[in-house]
């Protein structure tokens, strides 16, 4: 992948217009603009861009690689209450990250689970969470099967130093809009299941799905966070 970062300049103008997209989206389905958040996703993104994202009124952040997030960690403008780990998260690096988020969206287990649980408590604090849906079962891909949420979620809820705060997905790359529009349904109605059975310390306040392709779609189908990399700050070279 060859690397095209944006200016700050053009940040500015990406952001603007990735917020009149979601407005359009939100309003054509009868939703509230102010109902969905969106999240700049850092991913190898300098710190001083990522900073001209937050000076352009970005509040959410989202950061894949815990040891990256380290490393930019002293350099951004704003903290951890802005801050949610997006990526993919082996337990042994839950303690790279644990003072430096407010939200973790990519469990995946319970073992997971429990681990940020014991580094929020060694830091006398709460962590959210998300659980991460594998809504395409792919077998490259983290995440739950559909039918595991529920029994993650409830045994989730009940550790003391984390609140289940919703769901996360990523559908499978170059589906047809019909296919995602089915993915992103499930979530939704999961989503919505969940909430209904209104158990102790579950919230299911976020359903963090849409990226840069399918942001639009996605806020068509109840997404109330969107995770846009790419469309702000530009092509980034992952090698």
């Amino acid at each position: 992948m060859t690397e095209n970062l944006c200016s700050r300049e053009q940040v500015a103008e990406n952001i603007k217009r990735i917020r009149e997209a979601m407005a359009e989206a939100a309003v054509s389905v009868g939703r509230s603009p102010e109902a969905i958040s969106l999240m700049a996703v850092t991913k190898t993104v300098p710190p001083q861009l990522v900073n001209a994202a937050a000076d352009c009124g970005i509040r959410l952040f989202g950061e894949n690689r815990a040891q990256e997030l380290r490393d930019k960690y002293e350099s951004y403008v704003f903290d951890r209450s802005r801050i949610h780990f997006i990526g993919t998260l082996q337990s042994n690096k839950v303690r790279l990250i644990a003072d430096k988020v407010c939200c973790v969206e990519s469990v995946n287990s319970l073992s997971l689970a429990r681990e940020i649980d014991r580094r929020a408590a060694g830091l006398n604090t709460i962590l959210d969470i998300l659980l991460e849906v594998n809504v395409g079962d792919e077998t490259t891909k983290s995440g739950m099967a559909l039918q595991e949420v529920p029994f993650l979620a409830e045994e989730a809820a009940a550790l003391s130093h984390i609140r289940v705060k919703g769901l996360m997905c990523i559908p499978p790359a170059g589906c047809k809009v019909l296919e995602t529009e089915r993915y992103f349904d499930q979530m939704y109605k999961l989503f919505v299941d969940i909430k209904h059975k209104k158990i102790d310390n579950i919230s299911m306040e976020t359903l963090s799905m849409g990226m840069s392709g399918d942001y639009a779609c996605a806020i068509r189908h109840g997404s109330t966070q969107v995770r846009i990399g790419t469309a702000i700050f530009g092509r980034r070279d992952y090698r």
